[in-house]
């Protein structure tokens, strides 16, 4: 039985050497890879289905004017078959020639009624077919053109639990769904996400194809979310060796494991099983702190933690004397809390992580700086 050091050995080979270059596939072979949200999510074979029953209501308009007109054609005694099998064999352009209107009225009804028909009938089913065959070209066309624009974008790994809910928070912080690409083995989280309007891919984030598939190379963050510690240590060195600057925030289910992800390259590790633990320590004690936690951690809901620059009239002020709750004042990439002397006066260029409440104007949040 193999070691978990032997274990983890073999899944970093597995990510030099995946094998299979998902990377070097054309578009066309990506199609089951890459899923791209779409207005419409109507299936090529339904529409099929929806424009045969409308050819065949109009080879039923066709028999009965055919019918009720049919003293008008050379056929003595035209029966509803007959009628059906002229409109059939006239609709179809087949044209046998034993049954034709011979009548003025049977022509001119020809020409007003049956020909326009005619012509309908032809372009339903020629367009269906086209529709049909297609949609492949159709998809591969997309894949290309959002591959090409793809830049600046957020990657999720993982649509779990935490994925789902990082995914929550970015879409209540105005992040655009087309900006977001989730990378699961899920097939059932993945369509869950395309749900939400999200591009998903279909492959592990710790192969350095599928990161390449999912634009990591130009993406602005990263957040990697798998179900175990191992698997997110392999996904931040994936995408720290192909990004080095994107931001990477990782979850982390052991706090011994912290150390790991930080020394593989993310930005940010949450542990979450030691965050979870707290929270319910500290709901046996004062419950009502940990329902205002929820709150603050909800998105679009009560209140929140969000980031604003410093305005010019505040600065110099001190941080809690201004209107704003303010937690903490992020200078250099450094966070400075509200009640150290590093954050006593407010200075350019500083940002404030402040609570906001979700009636809040989004001008007031995300004021751009000069």
């Amino acid at each position: 039985m193999p070691t978990p050091a032997r274990h983890f050995k073999r899944r970093i080979a597995q990510r030099f050497h995946p094998g299979h270059e998902l990377s070097a596939l054309p578009a066309h072979g990506l199609i089951d890879i890459i899923r791209l949200p779409r207005k419409d999510e109507t299936n090529p074979w339904k529409q099929l289905m929806r424009r045969i029953i409308f050819a065949l209501v109009i080879v039923v308009f066709v028999t009965l004017v055919v019918y009720f007109d049919r003293d008008g054609y050379n056929e003595e005694n035209m029966s509803l078959l007959d009628a059906a099998y002229y409109s059939a064999v006239s609709l179809t352009t087949v044209g046998y020639g034993d049954i034709v209107p011979v009548s003025p009225m049977s022509r001119f009804l020809n020409l007003v009624l049956i020909t326009p028909a005619r012509l309908i009938f032809l372009i339903l089913l020629v367009g269906a077919t086209l529709s049909v065959l297609t949609e492949k070209t159709r998809k591969t066309y997309e894949i290309q053109r959002w591959r090409k624009k793809l830049h600046n974008h957020t990657v999720v790994i993982g649509y779990g639990t935490k994925g789902a809910g990082a995914v929550a928070a970015l879409l209540a912080d105005d992040v655009p769904a087309s900006h977001i690409v989730v990378i699961d083995t899920n097939r059932a989280a993945l369509s869950h996400a395309e749900h939400h309007g999200l591009v998903t891919i279909y492959g592990n984030g710790t192969r350095q194809d599928v990161l390449k598939i999912a634009g990591v190379e130009h993406a602005k963050s990263v957040v990697v979310t798998p179900s175990t510690d191992d698997t997110a240590v392999l996904c931040t060195l994936s995408v720290r060796e192909l990004s080095p600057h994107a931001k990477i925030v990782a979850s982390v289910r052991e706090s011994e494991n912290r150390h790991l992800l930080r020394q593989s390259g993310a930005d940010s590790v949450v542990t979450s099983a030691e965050t979870a633990g707290r929270l319910l320590g500290l709901a046996t004690v004062t419950p009502t702190v940990v329902s205002m936690m929820e709150d603050l951690l909800s998105p679009n809901e009560g209140f929140s933690v969000a980031e604003r620059p410093v305005r010019e009239y505040e600065v110099g002020s001190n941080p809690r004397h201004i209107m704003d709750i303010v937690l903490a004042v992020l200078r250099d990439n450094e966070i400075h809390r509200v009640d150290t002397a590093d954050a006593n006066a407010l200075r350019p260029g500083d940002r404030l992580l402040y609570i906001k409440h979700d009636t809040e104007e989004p001008a007031e949040v995300t004021e751009d700086n000069d």
